[in-house]
């Protein structure tokens, strides 16, 4: 069972999981003053509409009072009203062809999208009575505040799957008074509620991305790396050893990389479609159709499909983007997680480093630390490892430096050398032209013939792939495209070194 998909049936079966959620959330508001929040956390793919659909049922029943649901998109108003009226709850939907409610008396809930409820209180704010209880789907969204205030004497319970707001300057511990925490991913893997999460990494050189002033790495910036011959390789690599033949996602910042995607998966003759938020309601309903009915579909998207969406036999997701939001990370990963018979399993491949930034998506989180202290969670303090490695030239062991004393001790910093290459307009590959004419010089000034010459070369062959890693690093090289450019530079000393001591 899944919160989107489900029959009337499955909609009254609630795990024991979500049982004792209910619950304990009831409890919680029956002890909290009229004018005070709660927050609650559950992951992505535990059921938060089911839950949240039978705490309203019970509040209805034990308050005889009715409950207000607020969602910011129109699929998951609908699939929410759905399951209340599944649980007999009589439903009205608030959208925008709602301008009155008169007859009142006949609805015990309503759901509502944000920016059209707002629109109605701003002219009437009488325009609904007698609400007890407000729900906010996806409570990390700060859209909802706006409307709070109409609400003033009502308890609002807000649900999320992580209890980080979308503005670091409005903190969610200012609007929840408390946070209840549900069950860890771990937990739901552990207990076969959701499928286990296998991450592949593949280094991205992200030094280019520049940081907006919302915190989060710019479109502009990422459509400049992500559209990259080099970085489709990557992406068309990763696929091939991880994705292949599975249903995948794929998930991009901006609409030209989804675009680039899309043709680049094309030509390989690959099932692909694109999809973004320019697309009309038909047409997106018709490419999500094709991806459902797709055994082995590939879905190139921007971000739309991180809520309301819900397609349990994706297998493969793919992150084409880099992310400083905790929140995006944990939504565009849930929509692999969900478990069918013969799926426990599902592929996440990193093409932006976000499981180093965030650690990986199972990791466990202390959520209630990340509720009161969100300034740690949202300044992400986070350097990449190539960072790290770029900075330091190889360092040779001892024993091996005392066979060069001849030559000059000055360190060849790739990533400088990359960096000055692009100032002057040059081709990065003249980084890997200096780097041999460096070696050569070395093993030229301390051999006397030409098997000392090529005892020399190998002693320095690890320095050698060090150093054509980090140049394949610089320009985010795929694996197999660094593996043969070591193997041609190797190639070409040797040459040299052969010519100039046996010639």
């Amino acid at each position: 069972m899944t919160e989107e998909n489900t029959t009337a049936n499955e909609t009254r079966k609630l795990y024991p999981y979500q049982e004792q959620a209910v619950k304990n959330i009831l409890t919680k508001l029956a002890e909290l003053p009229k004018n005070a929040n709660l927050l609650f956390q559950l992951p992505t793919g535990g059921g938060k509409t089911i839950i949240f659909s039978e705490i309203a049922r019970q509040y209805i029943l034990q308050y005889n009072r009715k409950v207000l649901i607020l969602t910011h998109r129109i699929e998951l108003g609908k699939q929410t009203s759905d399951v209340l009226n599944n649980l007999g709850i009589t439903n009205k939907i608030i959208n925008s062809e709602v301008k009155q409610l008169p007859q009142q008396s006949h609805y015990q809930s309503f759901t509502a999208l944000v920016e059209t409820l707002n629109n109605r209180l701003q002219d009437n704010d009488q325009f609904l009575e007698d609400i007890g209880l407000v729900i906010v789907d996806e409570a990390h969204n700060n859209s909802f505040r706006k409307i709070f205030h109409y609400f003033e004497d009502v308890n609002i319970l807000g649900v999320t799957a992580t209890p980080l707001s979308s503005n670091k300057k409005l903190p969610l511990y200012q609007t929840y008074h408390s946070l209840i925490v549900g069950e860890s991913i771990s937990d739901l893997i552990t207990q076969g509620y959701l499928c286990e999460g296998k991450t592949f990494n593949y280094d991205v050189n992200l030094s280019s991305l520049r940081v907006g002033n919302n915190g989060e790495f710019t479109v502009g910036s990422h459509e400049l790396l992500y559209t990259q011959a080099m970085m489709q390789g990557k992406l068309i690599e990763a696929y091939e050893e991880h994705g292949k033949g599975k249903k995948t996602l794929i998930f991009n910042a901006g609409i030209l990389t989804s675009r680039v995607v899309y043709e680049t998966f094309k030509k390989k003759n690959l099932p692909v479609r694109h999809l973004d938020s320019t697309f009309s309601d038909r047409d997106r309903v018709e490419t999500l159709e094709w991806f459902r009915n797709t055994k082995d579909g590939i879905l190139t998207s921007v971000s739309i499909l991180t809520t309301g969406f819900d397609e349990p036999e994706v297998e493969t997701i793919i992150l084409n983007r880099a992310t400083k939001s905790l929140t995006l990370y944990h939504q565009m990963i849930g929509r692999g997680s969900r478990v069918l018979p013969n799926k426990k399993t599902f592929n996440i491949i990193d093409l932006g480093n976000n499981s180093r930034r965030f650690n990986l998506w199972q990791f466990p989180i202390d959520w209630k630390h990340v509720f009161v202290a969100p300034h740690l969670y949202l300044e992400q303090r986070y350097k990449d490892e190539w960072d790290y490695e770029l900075e330091n030239d190889y360092d040779l062991p001892p024993e091996i430096k005392e066979r060069f004393l001849n030559s000059s001790a000055e360190a060849f910093i790739v990533r400088e050398r990359y960096m000055m290459a692009l100032r002057k307009g040059l081709k990065p590959q003249v980084v890997l032209e200096d780097s041999l004419e460096d070696h050569f010089g070395r093993i030229k000034d301390n051999a006397s013939d030409f098997d000392e010459a090529l005892e020399l070369f190998n002693l320095l062959s690890e320095e050698m792939r060090y150093r054509v890693n980090q140049f394949g690093k610089c320009i985010n090289s795929t694996r197999n495209h660094i593996d043969h450019q070591s193997q041609m530079y190797m190639s070409k000393l040797r040459r040299r070194i052969s010519n100039y001591f046996v010639e």
